[in-house]
């Protein structure tokens, strides 16, 4: 990300609501983000109706006035990015699973949700995983948010989160855990 000072001090004025700040802020971030969609609507597999660009701005809405922001560096700013990005296709599954069926399904092991995901199927699914695992800790939805959804190595990570690499490693390998238990219903 191009003047890490400048970022930063632009990303403060996002926090605080400036838009000019964000007007300032886009361009400077919006090959990032656009890299970030990409990465993420591949997953979502064929026929999906958002398109990485879409992505991009209904997230870049989101980030608006986010406080995170405020004192956010490279690592940290594209930890918020994912995760609003995450909430933009979270939102538009719950959206076409309730127009396509009423709520049920059955419950998938973690590689299969994963796999489900790729394909575009059900993160609806991992998606309440996660929330229920961001009451007990936060810390280990970060790390999956970066790790799986924007995909942060752990080095990255880490920087984001002011922890050592081993760290991650240990929080992925716990929340792969947590998460398969969760999916699988045990």
């Amino acid at each position: 990300m191009p003047g890490s000072d400048e970022t930063r001090l632009l990303l403060g004025r996002l926090a605080g609501g400036d838009q000019g700040a964000a007007r300032e802020l886009l361009p400077l971030v919006y090959d990032e983000l656009h890299e970030l969609a990409s990465r993420l609507m591949v997953r979502e597999g064929k026929g999906h109706t958002l398109q990485a660009t879409a992505l991009v701005h209904e997230a870049w809405l989101r980030l608006s006035g986010d406080s995170s922001l405020e004192r956010a560096g490279r690592e940290q700013f594209l930890g918020v990015a994912a995760h609003a990005m995450r909430r933009v296709l979270i939102d538009h599954a719950r959206r076409r699973k309730a127009q396509k069926r009423g709520a049920g399904g059955e419950r998938l092991p973690l590689d299969a949700a994963l796999e489900a995901y790729s394909a575009g199927r059900d993160l609806v699914e991992l998606d309440e995983a996660l929330e229920r695992l961001e009451v007990l800790d936060p810390e280990l939805v970060q790390i999956v948010e970066q790790r799986f959804f924007a995909g942060a190595t752990h080095a990255d990570i880490a920087r984001s989160l002011g922890v050592s690499t081993r760290t991650v490693e240990r929080g992925w390998r716990a929340a792969q855990v947590w998460l398969r238990a969760e999916l699988e219903g045990e």
